[in-house]
């Protein structure tokens, strides 16, 4: 068969044979090229993530979750003209795609929203709320917007995060394109009888 040949069976038939060669190609161009390019490129092995959970969210708008949880911040030093300077200062979505770029622990600042190993099923991403420097090691606390403190204990813990367990920080959201991968994801949990 000539190149030619392929190519026209690729770009131009209209078999079904065709669009699952498609589908084959478009996944290892994404999966083995488009996306660890983006990880060379953004430093980091989860360039692209899928928010699954709402402990980002703000449901009710900013104003309102900042009367409800000022003094959760306040508590740690965090004030809302400071709030007001973080980026996605209005949270994100279930299902929001969220865009990573690797950061030393150093170089990670307050308000940031950064993504941790969690040693559970998937990694957690939320706001970096305290920073300290400890046996000459940075570690980082973080929160979720929607949570009303960090959480302290298991697997979760995110009182002390240290930098093996930082996936990177992120620096762009695009709405909604994630629910494909969350739906996908309950429906696999729910078959497996998790849920």
């Amino acid at each position: 068969m000539s190149w030619k040949k392929v190519w026209n069976f690729i770009w131009n038939d209209n078999s079904i044979w065709s669009w699952l060669l498609n589908v084959v190609i478009a996944f290892v161009l994404i999966k083995f090229i488009l996306y660890p390019g983006l990880g060379l490129i953004l430093s980091t092995s989860h360039p692209l993530v899928a928010v699954v959970s709402s402990s980002m969210e703000q449901p009710q708008g900013f104003d309102h979750f900042w009367k409800e949880q000022n003094q959760t911040y306040e508590n740690l030093g965090i004030t809302l003209a400071d709030f007001d300077t973080y980026p996605f200062k209005h949270g994100f979505n279930r299902g929001d795609i969220m865009v990573l770029k690797g950061k030393p622990i150093a170089e990670i600042e307050l308000g940031e929203t950064m993504v941790f190993f969690a040693n559970i099923e998937y990694p957690i991403i939320h706001r970096v709320v305290k920073k300290t420097f400890d046996n000459g090691a940075y570690y980082i606390q973080t929160k979720g917007d929607n949570n009303y403190k960090s959480i302290e204990a298991g697997p979760s813990n995110e009182m002390k995060i240290p930098e093996n367990r930082i996936i990177g920080v992120a620096v762009a959201k695009i709405p909604y394109i994630g629910l494909i991968k969350v739906w996908s994801a309950d429906a696999f949990n729910y078959l497996r009888g998790k849920k």
